[in-house]
């Protein structure tokens, strides 16, 4: 069997499909899992509470990083989507990543909130509140439920793929909001606790290391679970490819088929 011509529709060009390497899945798998065991283990046992938040300032090992990973989650989905926008970069796979990492993002994202709220609670007094930071947040993920979800309106390949584009370029406008908020209003949730540029705001040592090792940690995990998801984006489309191929061919052979039914039919897939 074999598959049809490539069409001449203006479809982004494909290639050689380039795939990451296997061992670099279960190395980013296993380094998540030793670096969030250390960061747990020394979130829970090593660094101490502080006066102002008792035990819940731990939550300083997992919330800054999930945050900030939801950022670069956001901002990957961006860069690829503008790529993709370019006619120069055109790739099918700028839309896969684009696609993945928006995925991971909103996972990251939705932590954010979780752990914010358990943080919020014991230091405001409620768990929720429309703080503007807060607000910003839930409004980074909801813009970005909303880009996955027109990703899977069906459209013809070149269509969706800017559509998406568009959308994500203007769902990241809400990430430098969200990251500023605290500086450009008064909210209630804290500034950064790190500043090169005012050094009295840096942490002691040991909340240093903390802090790290949750970046580590989440890092790792990102990396893992983006390279897992881009996987599955690949084998979709493959198998999206090998099915419509496979259905063509069972047309053709039943002599039901003909030349501009089958382009027509390539063209909206």
């Amino acid at each position: 069997m074999t598959a049809p011509p490539p069409s001449s529709t203006g479809s982004p060009s494909t290639g050689r499909r380039r795939s990451v390497p296997r061992w670099v899945t279960p190395a980013l798998g296993i380094g998540a899992l030793v670096f969030s065991a250390i960061a747990i283990v020394d979130g829970l046992w090593i660094l101490g509470p502080t006066a102002e938040q008792g035990d819940y300032s731990r939550l300083l090992v997992v919330h800054p990083a999930v945050a900030t990973i939801a950022y670069v989650a956001f901002g990957i989905t961006a860069l690829a989507s503008l790529l993709y926008l370019l006619p120069r970069t055109r790739r099918r796979e700028w839309d896969q990543l684009a696609g993945a990492s928006a995925e991971v993002g909103v996972v990251f994202c939705a932590l954010t909130l979780v752990t914010g709220s358990i943080w919020g609670r014991p230091v405001w007094g409620v768990w929720w509140t429309w703080d503007a930071r807060l607000t910003a947040t839930a409004l980074l993920l909801v813009l970005f439920l909303g880009y996955l979800a027109l990703r899977r309106i069906p459209a013809e390949e070149t269509v969706k793929g800017r559509r998406c584009a568009v959308a994500a370029l203007i769902a990241v406008l809400d990430v430098p909001v969200d990251h500023f908020a605290t500086s450009w209003w008064q909210t209630l949730h804290q500034g950064s606790s790190v500043d090169l540029l005012q050094p009295d705001k840096h942490l002691d040592t040991s909340h240093n290391v903390a802090l790290l090792l949750g970046f580590i940690a989440m890092t790792l995990a990102f990396a893992w679970l983006l390279v897992l998801r881009y996987r599955v984006e690949q084998l979709e489309t493959r198998y999206e490819e090998e099915g419509l191929a496979i259905a063509l061919e069972a047309r053709r052979a039943e002599g039901g088929m003909t030349e501009d039914t089958e382009d027509r039919v390539g063209v909206s897939a």
